[in-house]
């Protein structure tokens, strides 16, 4: 359960910066922003944090990510370890470690080739063989081929993480309001100023979208493209249990890590569940690449989505329901064959997981780019208007930095990193 904010029931008429989008991307910024002194509203059409902030596996890891994607992933590091500190509260951030385990040569390949193409960075990342994996993740089962350790990758817990910044944010100036839809972006002279909500119109200076899986469907509505296609990721958490390590472990069919009610979070990592939608007719050749290698890890399925999506309007004026205000919260539902395929993997590895009494399953439905990387960028269309979406299943590990990159873009600041990696222009 995500701990609640209270948050403001009432909408000011104007602001510096208005935030479409209360996950923990948007609120990071916010609180970015908020730290500057300048004044910042964030609207969001359900609950805080109620879509993937508060449902993904809470990793904060660099191992394997796109060598491009690799210095957001070091700074968030940084902002991480000090998040506690600069919202004075737990945020559940822990530097325990994330090992991935290989079977086979070709899966040991990738992270010797990933570890090449990273070798001029300071990485503590290194190579271990099968007798290492069994010393760091004892009590094991199988001959793993070999692996890659890094001790300064993390965790924090998303039911915790994103309310507190939200907290934080609204005790430096924020203003944060929840049930609340923006329906369109409010345009004069050809640049934003402001935005038109269910509850009115605010004026401001610049807008951030930052709506996950919502942002292609909003700006699709300006005209503006944004290629993203939509996965659900099945999750479990168990009971408290004595587990072989406080090291988060991956393998290629499932994943664990420790949480900080002494359970762990468990997931099938090598399959993800993709609902067909309109949007795979439209723009599914741009991804035939990625689904060409991974294949066997996609189940396709068709049915009520498909339904439900074409229900739901692409086109809209200001003063008609939005798709956001008709769904919520995007709650997807669990594939329970998934988590008990992860569950079975799980315990042929490390048996100590047959005694495991779950207490909790969930989906979270995410939103993917083709290259996998997110896009943090300026939109040239929309003068005023910075998106900061697409962040294919990685957006809370990388969101402190994240969030602190978009707000730089939009006050004209020096970057934190290199925005050219993120531009919208590239997908």
């Amino acid at each position: 359960m995500i701990v609640p904010v209270q948050t403001s029931l009432d909408i000011p008429a104007a602001t510096s910066v208005v935030v479409i989008g209360g996950g923990i991307v948007g609120l990071t910024a916010a609180l970015n922003l908020a730290e500057r002194g300048i004044p910042v509203v964030v609207l969001e059409k359900g609950h805080l944090a109620g879509e993937q902030s508060s449902r993904n596996l809470g990793w904060v890891r660099k191992t394997g990510r796109d060598i491009s994607d690799l210095p957001l992933s070091v700074e968030s590091d940084r902002l991480w370890a000090e998040m506690p500190e600069r919202v004075g509260a737990d945020v559940g951030y822990r530097q325990a470690g994330i090992m991935y385990v290989a079977r086979t040569k070709a899966e040991m390949e990738k992270h010797e080739n990933w570890i090449g193409s990273a070798g001029g960075r300071t990485l503590d990342s290194r190579l271990l063989g099968a007798g290492e994996i069994d010393r760091l993740v004892p009590g094991g089962a199988e001959r793993w081929f070999g692996g890659i350790h890094t001790p300064s990758d993390g965790r924090a817990e998303p039911t915790l993480a994103s309310s507190a910044i939200a907290a934080a944010a609204i005790a430096k100036g924020a203003v944060i309001v929840e049930h609340c839809a923006v329906r369109r972006l409010v345009m004069s002279a050809g640049q934003v100023t402001g935005v038109l909500t269910e509850r009115g119109e605010i004026r401001c200076e610049q807008v951030l979208l930052a709506g996950g899986i919502w942002s292609r469907r909003f700006l699709g509505n300006h005209g503006v493209a944004l290629p993203t296609l939509p996965l659900v990721a099945s999750v479990f958490r168990t009971a408290a249990m004595e587990g072989p390590t406080e090291i988060a472990v991956g393998a290629a069919d499932f994943s664990f890590r420790k949480r900080g009610d002494g359970g762990y979070t468990i997931t099938q990592r090598g399959a993800l569940f993709a609902p067909l939608m309109l949007d795979h007719l439209l723009i599914g050749h741009r991804y035939l690449p990625v689904l060409k290698a991974e294949w066997k890890n996609v189940r396709l399925s068709f049915g009520r989505d498909f339904l439900r999506d074409l229900s739901m309007p692409r086109r809209w004026q200001g003063d008609e329901r939005s798709p956001m205000e008709q769904l919520r919260t995007m709650d997807p539902p669990v594939n329970h064959g998934l988590n008990a395929d992860a569950l079975r993997n799980l315990c042929k590895a490390w048996p100590v997981f047959n005694k495991v009494e779950i207490k909790q399953s969930w989906a979270g439905m995410i939103d993917v780019t083709p290259d996998s990387n997110p896009v943090i960028s300026p939109v040239a269309n929309l003068p005023g208007l910075t998106l900061a979406s697409g962040f294919s299943g990685h957006g809370f590990g990388t969101a402190p930095a994240a969030g602190q990159l978009a707000a730089d873009l939009i006050t004209g600041s020096t970057p934190i990193v290199d925005p050219s990696p993120y531009r919208l222009d590239r997908l």
